[in-house]
């Protein structure tokens, strides 16, 4: 772009040699410095505007107007539009740095608090895609995290209610809470619970730090929730188990078909569940080998086309269910891009699940574990911790 700007009046002053006087092509030279402001930096704006300069000279003495009477308020106004064009390349100049700054702090916060989900994890493969409304910030409220420990794999994925710092501010709380329980090795039950009581004290200190005003505060506390899916599978057991907590329900891949994971009782989500008058329902499915479950956030099938049609991810994943997890995710992606046709008007995020090698026997597999020995659903760990020891106490 600069061998072009400085050519470009170079080209001008010799079209204007070659025609007659009375056609005077020196006032479109200052083309040339006016849009350098919009490519070039300083130096290079100043380095067309010195070509420039003896062009208009040369075209005006060429011309015969060096000695007329408007000529020194022509070349004023050259000389003004070109100390504008280095100051608008300036600003320009600080802006992009400022961006590049936002973006990458942006990046540095993404890698934070969405980590990279693992590629293998024991009998499963995994994959994850984020994609924010706003391309800018790159990072929004939706989540997702897997936490791996002796042959059990814990995946979430959720979407914090809102937009902005509030949603970041709880999707950071449900994030950490959740990485630190699922290590624990409690019932998914009991994660649940020690997810909402973390979650409700952060808030309360979010919203105290916010604001004196008591009222501000129970606003802010009553209107924080977080929907999620909770899944947890094993190595040494053919079975998931899943909660959904008001979330979108997953879909299961598995012998070409595509299934809808309907929650069979609703659950509020995290935050919230101070509104539920019934215990968690921990769904528990078989999982082979060549299943996959997809995990997915509403800013998928709430995205519209230009006719205003949500998109139908059930129906398109008939079409890709011999997909391995990471190309499932990319057809997924590019087709809901080019469904909706421009940006789109939500955060998107996705997970991906596949057992790709049959269960490995266990040892020390407690039956006590089992689905249809606990209304909790199957355990990942092969001894009871003190919280299931508890909440059994409790029951």
């Amino acid at each position: 772009m600069l061998v072009v700007l400085l050519l470009f009046p170079l080209v001008v002053l010799v079209v204007d040699l070659l025609t007659p006087p009375d056609i005077r092509l020196g006032p479109v030279m200052v083309a040339a410095p006016v849009l350098s402001a919009a490519f070039l930096g300083p130096a290079g704006v100043l380095l067309v505007v010195l070509v420039t300069t003896p062009c208009v000279v040369l075209a005006a003495a060429a011309n015969l107007q060096l000695s007329a009477t408007n000529f020194p308020f022509q070349f004023g106004a050259f000389v003004l539009l070109s100390l504008a064009a280095l100051a608008a390349s300036d600003v320009r100049r600080r802006r992009e740095r400022e961006l590049a700054n936002s973006r990458w702090v942006a990046q540095v916060t993404q890698r934070i608090l969405l980590r990279p989900l693992p590629r293998r994890a024991g009998t499963f493969t995994l994959a994850s895609l984020y994609r924010a409304a706003d391309e800018e910030a790159a990072i929004g409220g939706d989540l997702y995290a897997s936490v791996e420990r002796d042959g059990c794999i814990r995946v979430l994925l959720g979407d914090a209610q809102g937009k902005g710092l509030a949603a970041l501010e709880m999707a950071n709380s449900v994030l950490n809470s959740f990485r630190r329980a699922a290590r624990h090795h409690s019932r998914l039950d009991v994660l649940v619970a020690e997810l909402e009581a973390e979650f409700g004290e952060d808030m309360r200190d979010c919203a105290a730090a916010r604001a004196e005003d008591a009222d501000i505060r129970g606003k802010h506390l009553d209107e924080s929730f977080v929907t999620a899916v909770i899944l947890e599978a094993a190595d040494h057991d053919s079975r998931i188990s899943l909660i959904n907590l008001g979330h979108p329900p997953p879909l299961l891949v598995m012998h070409g078909t595509v299934t809808t994971l309907e929650p069979t009782v609703s659950m509020p989500p995290i935050g919230l569940a101070r509104f539920n008058g019934q215990d968690l329902q921990v769904r528990t499915l078989d999982f082979p080998s060549g299943a996959t479950v997809l995990l997915y956030t509403d800013g998928v099938i709430e995205a519209r086309n230009t006719a205003g049609v949500f998109y139908p991810l059930a129906d398109r994943m008939r079409s890709w269910t011999h997909l391995a997890p990471g190309d499932l995710l990319t057809a997924v992606h590019d087709d809901l891009r080019q469904y909706v046709g421009t940006r789109f008007a939500d955060d998107v995020a996705m997970v991906a699940i596949r057992r790709t090698d049959p269960p490995v026997a266990s040892q020390h597999r407690e039956t006590a574990h089992r689905s249809d020995a606990s209304p909790h659903g199957a355990h990942c760990v092969d001894t009871v911790t003190r919280d299931d020891r508890d909440a059994r106490s409790a029951s």
